[in-house]
C-alpha cells in the first residue's frame, strides 16, 4: 500500500511540475535545428519545353555515356569531369574541388537547360578550349531525354 500511495505521490509531483504555474511564462525549447522550407523535387512536367517532353529512359540509357567521366548523386566523386549534381543553376566553372579549363572557368555563365544543350551539341565549338573530349550528341531528340533526366537526377533533393 505504501508503494502504490509513493507511486501516486510522486506522479503528482511530476504532473505538478509539467503544468508549471499558469500565471507564469512557460519556458519552451528552442528547436535544436532550424526548419529547413521544403523544396519540392522536380516533375518533368514542370521543366521548360521541350524538355518536359523527355524520354526519361532514353535519357538515363545516354547518360550512360556520361557515366564514364561524370557522376550526378550527391556527394559523388569528381572523376575526369565534374559532378554535376546540382548543375543546373549553379555558375559554369564554380565547383570548388574540381580543376577545370580556363575557358569554363572564365565562362561567367549559369548553367540552364539551354545551356546544356548547346554544351552537349558541339562542346568544343561551344566553348573552344575547354577540355572535354566528347564530340557531341548530334541528334535533338537525344539531347532532350538527356536534358531532361539529368535535370531530375542531378536536382538537390528536398
Amino acid at each position: 500500500m505504501r508503494l502504490v500511495a509513493a507511486l501516486v505521490t510522486v506522479g503528482a509531483c511530476l504532473l505538478l511540475t509539467a503544468c508549471g504555474d499558469a500565471d507564469s511564462p512557460q519556458e519552451t525549447a528552442a528547436p535544436t535545428h532550424p526548419a529547413v522550407p521544403s523544396v519540392p523535387a522536380p516533375k518533368l512536367e514542370d521543366l521548360p519545353a521541350p524538355y518536359n517532353t523527355a524520354d526519361l529512359a532514353k535519357g538515363k540509357a545516354k547518360f550512360a555515356m556520361c557515366a564514364s567521366c561524370h557522376t550526378i548523386k550527391e556527394g559523388g566523386a569528381n572523376m575526369t569531369g565534374p559532378n554535376l549534381h546540382g548543375v543546373f543553376g549553379r555558375k559554369a566553372g564554380s565547383l570548388p574541388d574540381f580543376n577545370y579549363s580556363d575557358a569554363i572557368k572564365e565562362a561567367g555563365f549559369i548553367w540552364d537547360a539551354d545551356k546544356l544543350d548547346h554544351w552537349l551539341a558541339e562542346p568544343r565549338a561551344f566553348m573552344p578550349g575547354t577540355k572535354m573530349t566528347f564530340a557531341g550528341l548530334k541528334d535533338e531528340k537525344d539531347r532532350i531525354d538527356l536534358i531532361g533526366y539529368l535535370t531530375l537526377e542531378s536536382a538537390p533533393k528536398p
